[in-house]
């Protein structure tokens, strides 16, 4: 097993909080799952107004699921006070996203000085069962974020 450098070492509490404090964020419904050095899971509960009108999850909600699952994943190896900026990401759907819920894996595959690439596989959620629904790889830039 790769040991990961953790420069922050309560990066659980300032991933969980920059994501939660996000508009877009709260405005989707998101909330965190599992969160460890170089993951974060994100999970998104279906709401009728982020459907298609046939019951699916959108393709543009299944996107910034992964776009912040990916982000997140690499905040979790950045310092205390650094934040990260998508420069560019890539899904791939792969199965229709019902279910009651979507689950976001982030993972880092790359952590750079100034540049993160990472990815996310999603799954819907029904009756217990998990299904890959999309696939995606992130490019992030790592930034010093201003002091308030």
């Amino acid at each position: 097993m790769t040991t990961v450098d953790v420069p922050n070492p309560d990066f659980a509490r300032a991933v969980t909080g920059v994501l939660l404090t996000m508009p877009a964020a709260q405005h989707l419904g998101f909330s965190v799952g599992r969160i460890a050095p170089g993951e974060a899971d994100i999970i998104q509960p279906r709401r009728e107004e982020l459907t298609q009108h046939n019951g699916l999850f959108a393709g543009a909600v299944l996107g910034a699921l992964a776009d912040f699952a990916a982000g997140s994943a690499a905040g979790t190896l950045l310092p205390a006070g650094w934040g990260n900026l998508t420069i560019d990401y890539t899904v791939k759907l792969v199965a229709p996203a019902g279910g009651d819920r979507v689950v976001a894996r982030g993972r880092v595959v790359n952590a750079g000085r100034t540049t993160t690439v990472a990815a996310a596989d999603l799954y819907t959620c029904a009756d217990g069962d998990e299904t890959l629904c999309a696939t995606a790889l992130v490019t992030l830039r790592n930034v010093k974020l201003p002091r308030d």
